[in-house]
């Protein structure tokens, strides 16, 4: 049964059996079924751009928090070693607290991206 219904999804048939070359067929015939047509492909741009956008704020904060760890923390620690702050150079403060404070700084910037991404999609809660 299962392989029966994966088989189907990869030939593009949809929950109520209808492949989309099938309702492109029907849709001189009923005007309802032109509307479902442009409907679903509406709904898969809209997913895809939601999800295209999605990505990019995740791949910002995944960027900015590997620069801040790994860079600042390990591979530019001899750069930074001559600012001081809080008694310690800057690059260990980074790799003790400075990572840390940025990766809860860019969970609070994600969350709110998020809302305003799912607002502009009509997805808000």
């Amino acid at each position: 049964m299962r392989l029966q219904m994966a088989n189907r999804l990869k030939q593009g048939v949809i929950s109520r059996g209808f492949s989309l070359v099938n309702l492109h067929h029907h849709a001189a015939i009923n005007p309802q079924i032109t509307t479902m047509v442009s409907t679903m492909q509406d709904d898969k741009k809209n997913a895809a751009a939601y999800w295209s956008a999605n990505l990019r704020l995740i791949t910002f904060c995944m960027s900015v928090w590997a620069l801040v760890s790994y860079g600042f923390g390990i591979l530019l620690r001899p750069l930074l070693s001559g600012i001081a702050v809080g008694g310690t150079d800057l690059g260990f403060w980074f790799a003790q607290q400075g990572a840390l404070l940025t990766f809860i700084a860019l969970i609070f910037f994600y969350a709110w991206r998020m809302n305003k991404l799912d607002k502009k999609f009509g997805l808000e809660e």
